[in-house]
């Protein structure tokens, strides 16, 4: 038999994919819609500004060119996911790229499962209030301010918010454990067993996935493992030398990245004063090994701060309006300075970040424009509209799913990709069908579609898997209820009402996951003593000599009862 290899190699007699396929979805139109207007805004104001003739025969010669360079990253389709009320202030996705989950100013996080999205059904699947645990529910309210999986494996979810304790929940969204908050009145930092103020910012080890370091209001950097909720593993107190601030100033930004000798680790840290401090990763955390006083202006908020992926180059977006590149084998004065309008000081949690490949460095603006910029130079590679008006804050590159993932103060998260140059993601959403909905659906169980055309929640009648049903209130309240507040549906058990002291009292499970040695308080004291009794025949080993220095007991013996009794009244 022979084989046309030139009809083979075209492609001709292999399928484009496998399975059930569904003849009514049309996949290169769904994609096709989300194609972006404008790309690149220079090359817009290139083409509206008169041209010369030369310039006009360089254009034409450069066509080709700049076709190329729209491909060169992966913005020319993008998918917006509306789902937060106030600011997005963080993003992050697992290592596989199935997760994403984002944090914002209104106090909650949002659990997205790109796999399982449809066209229609573009949201969040699960809400989370890091304040409101089955071990406790609490009316307390912050902000998030950082929320990273861990690098090593997707089960691990590190939640900084504006307190003083760091949370590790799984990738459900269940807390696993809240850190230990110190003694506020301890002057000596190095003696506390936590942060005594609030947390600014973390990161995760780069190769151990047991470690992650936090910076905070205290001055101070502590390395925790995650095996040990009650004390940090190592404390770095921060010693400011500015003028007036009684050596403490707050940590604004922190990064945790390989060194460049590729045999360890660095941590950089950035702090109010201005300051930019370099420390050895293993230790000893001592004396830094780098330290600059003036990096950024001081009394300025520096919110970005990353570490390239060989170690050699530290990028820093500072308050004071500009983006500086440094060399970690020359810690002394940037490479290069670039200015870039900050909005740190409305949104503390603004980023920067590189690029996988480490050829470009990424970040948002006040316009609601990302920048990708030239690491060597610091110059604008590229800048494209992505929520004009409202301020792009966090950035992130995937590098599986070659896709650049953005928050706004809109409350907007935006998915930028490429269908030659991404894949996954968006992609795999936008290649399914748009979910149907059955006539005799009750269209208040069922897709709910916002007025602007995006998908928002959805709601069924059994909940979705794990969500509980405090998110289930919270992003729903009214639907499916009567005017008293009762549920419509009859099989739906009665919620009973929680009065203030249950809230107060800590759970079972609290107590035991949080107090330390909370199993000896169910312990008989009796029974306790008496673990350390000795057997018949075994030797004592702390009452022995008891038994030779113990004196006699003599008491009087009576012939009857009645004697005794009349002894006893004689007394009296």
């Amino acid at each position: 038999m022979q084989v046309d290899n030139d009809a083979f190699s075209a492609g001709d007699s292999m399928p484009t994919s496998f399975g059930k396929q569904d003849a009514s979805v049309n996949v290169e139109a769904q994609i096709e819609r989300c194609r972006r207007k404008i790309v690149d805004e220079r090359k817009q104001a290139a083409v509206k500004a008169p041209a010369s003739d030369d310039e006009k025969d360089s254009d034409d010669d450069d066509s080709d060119s700049d076709e190329e360079e729209d491909d060169e990253f992966p913005v020319s389709h993008e998918l917006a996911i509306k789902t937060h009320e106030r600011a997005v202030t963080s993003i992050t996705l697992d290592p596989s790229g199935t997760r994403l989950i984002t944090g914002s100013t209104d106090c909650t996080l949002k659990l997205h499962d790109l796999s399982a999205m449809t066209p229609t059904t573009i949201r969040a699947f699960k809400t989370v209030d890091p304040f409101v645990t089955k071990a406790s529910q609490t009316s307390e309210t912050h902000a998030i301010h950082q929320v990273i999986f861990s690098p090593h494996s997707g089960n691990q979810l590190l939640v900084i918010t504006a307190t003083a304790q760091a949370r590790l929940f799984s990738r459900d969204g269940e807390m696993q454990k809240e850190f230990k908050k110190g003694d506020m009145y301890l002057r000596d930092k190095h003696n506390t067993s936590g942060h005594t103020a609030e947390i600014t910012s973390a990161a995760w080890h780069p190769t151990n996935r047991d470690r992650f370091v936090t910076a905070g209001h205290d001055s101070t950097v502590r390395i925790w493992d995650v095996n040990n909720s009650f004390q940090q593993k190592q404390v770095i107190v921060h010693k400011s030398r500015a003028a007036g601030s009684a050596g403490m100033t707050r940590m604004t930004a922190i990064a945790w990245g390989p060194s460049s000798e590729g045999n360890g680790t660095i941590i950089v840290s950035a702090a109010f004063d201005g300051s930019l401090v370099m420390w050895g990763g293993e230790g000893p955390y001592h004396r830094p090994l780098g330290e600059i006083r003036e990096a950024h202006a001081k009394d300025t908020w520096t919110s970005g701060i990353d570490i390239s992926a060989d170690g050699r180059l530290v990028i820093t977006r500072g308050g004071d309006d500009t983006i500086k590149l440094w060399d970690t084998r020359k810690f002394k004065a940037p490479i290069n300075t670039a200015a870039h309008p900050s909005t740190s000081s409305q949104y503390p949690t603004s980023n920067i970040k590189f690029a996988p490949n480490g050829q470009s460095v990424v970040t948002g603006s006040e316009s609601g424009h990302l920048h990708i910029l030239n690491p060597a130079t610091l110059r604008p590679e590229l800048v494209t509209p992505v929520t004009p008006g409202s301020p792009l804050i966090v950035v992130n590159w995937h590098p599986k799913l070659n896709q650049i993932f953005t928050g706004s103060a809109n409350g907007q998260t935006t998915i930028l990709f490429n269908p030659t140059m991404s894949s996954n993601g968006a992609l795999m959403i936008l290649s399914k069908a748009p979910k149907k909905r059955h006539l005799d659906d009750d269209p208040n169980f069922t897709t709910f579609m916002d007025p602007a055309g995006m998908a928002g929640d959805a709601i069924t009648p059994g909940g979705l898997p794990g969500v509980t049903a405090g998110s289930y209130s919270a992003r729903h309240p009214t639907i499916g209820l009567t005017a008293s507040g009762k549920s419509r549906d009859p099989r739906r058990p009665h919620k009973p009402e929680q009065t203030p002291f249950a809230m107060s009292t800590p759970s079972e499970r609290h107590v035991r996951e949080n107090i330390a040695f909370s199993s000896m308080r169910d312990e008989d004291p009796r029974e306790a003593l008496l673990k350390y009794a000795t057997k018949p025949g075994e030797e004592k080993v702390f009452t022995g000599a008891w038994d030779k220095t113990q004196p006699t007991t003599m008491f009087k013996d009576y012939d009857s009862d009645e004697e005794e009794r009349e002894v006893k009244r004689a007394k009296h």
